[in-house]
């Protein structure tokens, strides 16, 4: 299921770019310098990538602490139809339920220390910049972390979001030198695609909690039998 982050990445980082953009635009690269500037921009990454891969930690090791109680395939199913609900529920209603208002105090200590940050011009100001970057609440991003949860494993759930982030790498850098180069058309077909795409990942969830024996995509369940022999002579 690993594959699916980075696509979800790659597909959903038109969005990103909405969200994301006016960040990636007001970064204070060097624009004299060639080199300079391309290194800039990947700290810039890294810093996400970086923040992606402690988020993934965490809802990794959530989904681990789940699995304990047994209900691995359980959970894989659960995430699977909660993608599938949050994509094909009214915009108006998912506001309503907002993830990130319980936080609000935390994103906007979020947002202001990423503004100071691009006020600097220090070597260390793009790491920071991406770093916080990556903690502001996203949809996206969210669908990513379900996926990291239903993981149930600290290093995959991490991996998870890594794979995510780099996903959204190509666009969000071609933003960053081409501004708003894609037209409005191409920017609808994309965007009509990340739902589709989200409740594809959420079916191959639900499939893989199944465990209906098909290679890949849903394996049958591995059940761990102990069986013990005494021999009497």
């Amino acid at each position: 299921m690993l594959y699916s982050a980075f696509i979800l990445g790659l597909l959903g980082s038109l969005h990103c770019v909405g969200m994301c953009g006016p960040i990636a635009f007001m970064l204070p690269v060097d624009r004299t310098n060639s080199f300079k500037k391309v290194s800039q921009i990947g700290i810039y990454h890294i810093g996400r990538l970086l923040a992606y891969s402690l988020i993934g930690l965490v809802f990794g090791l959530v989904g681990k602490s789940l699995n304990l109680f047994g209900v691995q395939q359980q959970l894989s199913i659960a995430i699977g139809i909660i993608m599938i609900v949050v994509v094909l529920m009214p915009y108006k209603t998912f506001a309503k339920y907002n993830l990130s208002k319980p936080l609000n105090k935390v994103v906007s200590k979020v947002k202001s220390n990423l503004g100071q940050a691009l006020k600097k011009k220090t070597s260390d100001t793009f790491l920071t910049i991406g770093f916080l970057n990556g903690f502001l609440p996203c949809g996206l991003v969210y669908m990513a972390v379900f996926g990291a949860v239903a993981t149930g494993s600290l290093l995959q759930g991490s991996f998870y979001m890594i794979l995510f982030g780099l996903g959204t790498i190509p666009l969000m850098t071609s933003a960053i030198y081409l501004g708003k180069f894609l037209n409005q058309t191409i920017k609808q077909r994309i965007q009509k695609a990340i739902p589709v795409f989200v409740v594809i990942i959420g079916v191959l969830f639900i499939l893989r909690g199944l465990g209906l024996g098909i290679p890949y995509i849903s394996p049958a369940p591995v059940v761990e039998m102990a069986t013990s022999a005494i021999d009497c002579h």
